[in-house]
């Protein structure tokens, strides 16, 4: 082999490998596979041609050119403290986070230059008109009212981009230090007059439970005392029955009642304090009655009465006469 035949052939060698090369870059650049939940946008001569969906797709080397990957999901995004004045010319600086997703990447990619910060900016101007249009307890206690604001405006806005806002969250709402102090202390303040009515109401329902309790205290206290008389008065009274019922059945003589009369004399005078007392009338006709009695029995005794008969002479020196023959009559 001369070497002018060794200098062809490595020329057609080095010509075969260059379209190898070329035939593999061809068919690299018209095989493209694009991931799940992506969307590739194709721009033929610089103009759009169709979108990539997810899987293998064809194109043309060298006049198909794919924009970058677009993700389709939703996406979060947090944006940076804004600052915001209320109705009441407050300063407040509010944290917002975004729920979005693209759902058209076509009007994603021509319809808007940077979609992302497209929607920071929108987010902020319509926090702004929300918020401006409240004071600040409202713009704290009404998070609910302005999300759903804000959600409605930016969906309506961002819809011609291809972007559909789902949830904006307002993630914290800072009022000034000096607010936040005021604030702290109405709530303190507010706590503890809470703590006073409760421990008033307390104190109350205590006060109404011991009254409560006192008079049915009291209530119970005189209904036993009420019963207590009543059985003494029946017991007295049965006692009353039973004596006089013992009495009749016994048919006592005026002898014996006068003496039981004496016997209960003694009681009239009990008791310390007691520093006079008057002795009935009865007591005359009992005395009669016990000294007629106790004549009447001596009577029976012969030298009994023959003592009393000169006992009742001798005592009767200054009387009527009368006990002369009442004496001298058991003698005889």
């Amino acid at each position: 082999m001369t070497s002018g035949e060794l200098f062809g052939q490595i020329i057609l060698v080095i010509v075969i490998i260059i379209v190898a090369i070329f035939v593999l870059v061809i068919l690299f650049r018209s095989i493209r596979i694009i991931p799940q939940a992506r969307a590739g946008i194709v721009e033929r001569l610089g103009k759009y041609h169709k979108t990539l969906n997810p899987g293998l797709n064809i194109l043309v080397p060298f006049i198909d050119r794919v924009r970058p990957l677009i993700d389709m999901r939703e996406q979060v995004v947090s944006f940076p403290p804004q600052p915001v004045i209320t109705e009441d010319n407050l300063v407040v600086s509010i944290d917002t986070v975004v729920f979005f997703q693209v759902t058209d990447a076509r009007a994603a990619t021509y319809e808007i230059a940077n979609y992302l910060g497209a929607v920071e900016q929108l987010t902020t101007t319509t926090l702004r008109n929300v918020v401006g249009g409240l004071n600040l307890e409202e713009a704290l206690t009404s998070r609910d009212n302005i999300n759903g604001q804000l959600r409605v405006v930016l969906d309506e806005s961002t819809g011609k981009w291809g972007i559909r806002v789902g949830r904006v969250e307002l993630k914290a709402i800072d009022p000034p230090l000096s607010i936040q102090d005021s604030m702290e202390k109405q709530m303190r303040a507010e706590r503890d007059r809470r703590a006073q009515i409760l421990t008033a109401e307390g104190t109350k329902q205590a006060a109404i439970l011991s009254a409560e309790g006192s008079r049915q205290a009291s209530i119970l206290e005189a209904e036993g005392a009420a019963k207590a008389q009543v059985l003494r008065a029946q017991g007295e009274a049965e006692a009353i029955e039973t004596v006089f019922s013992a009495i009749h059945t016994g048919d006592p003589d005026s002898k014996l009642l006068a003496y039981q009369y004496l016997q209960m004399l003694p009681k009239i005078a009990e008791g310390e304090s007691n520093k006079l007392w008057i002795i009935p009338s009865e007591l005359t006709e009992a005395l009669k009655g016990i000294s007629s009695g106790f004549l009447g029995g001596l009577s029976g005794i012969p030298g009994a009465a023959a003592g009393a008969g000169g006992a009742g002479s001798t005592g009767g020196a200054g009387s009527t006469g009368l006990g002369g023959p009442s004496a001298a009559a058991p003698a005889e």
